[in-house]
């Protein structure tokens, strides 16, 4: 079994409100659960308005899948238009 586990620093713009914020990360997060079935969450910046960090994991016994996988869900939160990533951080176990 291999797990590969993901960081993403984002900025969200047009935030004005932490209620702001929650919907457009909660938005995020349930199309990548859904689309990748995968668990994740908002794992850091939680008080601030215009950041957050979202932390997933992906099991598989594959490194190429998970190589794959984290990487569709990177272009998929760069698609986002709401969002900008600033940071990753990217380990497999």
């Amino acid at each position: 079994m291999i797990v590969g586990a993901c960081e993403i620093e984002c900025i969200i713009f047009e935030c004005n409100s932490l209620k702001e914020k929650r919907h457009v990360i909660k938005s995020i997060i349930q199309r990548l659960q859904s689309r990748f079935n995968i668990s994740i969450a908002e794992v850091g910046e939680n008080d601030k308005w215009q950041r957050s960090i979202i932390g997933f994991s992906v099991v598989s016994n594959s490194n190429k899948h998970i190589d794959a996988t984290i990487g569709s869900i990177i272009n998929f939160i760069d698609n986002d238009e709401r969002v900008e990533i600033i940071n990753i951080n990217t380990d497999i176990y």
